[in-house]
């Protein structure tokens, strides 16, 4: 079985065969900052996939963050470079929940903070206690929050 490092590293390879320099530029940025990661702290360390899957979340999101700026700049070619380089990097990411999912589990958070008798805007965090690990990496953070807000309101 092979790691999600060393698939980026063949595909990687592959791009830079196939002449991608678009797929193989952001394959060096991710693998870059992945190897970053490793020697960041007292030791060098190989990081598990899950560990991976964080560096390319973050990777990710640093694009959408770029494209919005890059869009709202006037500079609307680098916001598509952005946005393609988002594009490859999702590849690796698993599926997001759709907003129903997301609602549905927010939803029974929501149930069982107030059963703990947590109410209203303050059960906040602790609602987000229990929904952040059930949609680590399959939800972004912000809409997340978004829902939890929607829930507690409603």
């Amino acid at each position: 079985m092979t790691t999600l490092k060393s698939k980026l590293q063949e595909d990687l390879n592959v791009a830079i065969k196939a002449r991608d320099e678009l797929r193989s530029a952001t394959l060096r940025m991710t693998l870059a900052a992945i190897q970053k990661e490793e020697v960041a702290g007292k030791e060098k360390r190989e990081l598990s996939d899950d560990e991976v899957q964080k560096v390319i979340i973050r990777e990710a999101k640093k694009r959408r963050e770029a494209a919005e700026a890059f869009a709202q700049g006037g500079r609307a070619e680098s916001a598509e470079r952005e946005k393609a380089e988002g594009v490859v990097l999702a590849e690796y990411l698993p599926k997001q929940l759709s907003d129903d999912e997301l609602k549905a589990i927010v939803v029974q958070a929501v149930e069982e903070a107030k059963a703990a008798g947590a109410e209203g805007p303050r059960a906040m965090g602790q609602v987000m206690k229990i929904v952040n690990p059930k949609v680590a990496g399959l939800a972004e953070g912000g809409r997340v929050a978004a829902a939890v807000k929607q829930a507690l309101a409603g």
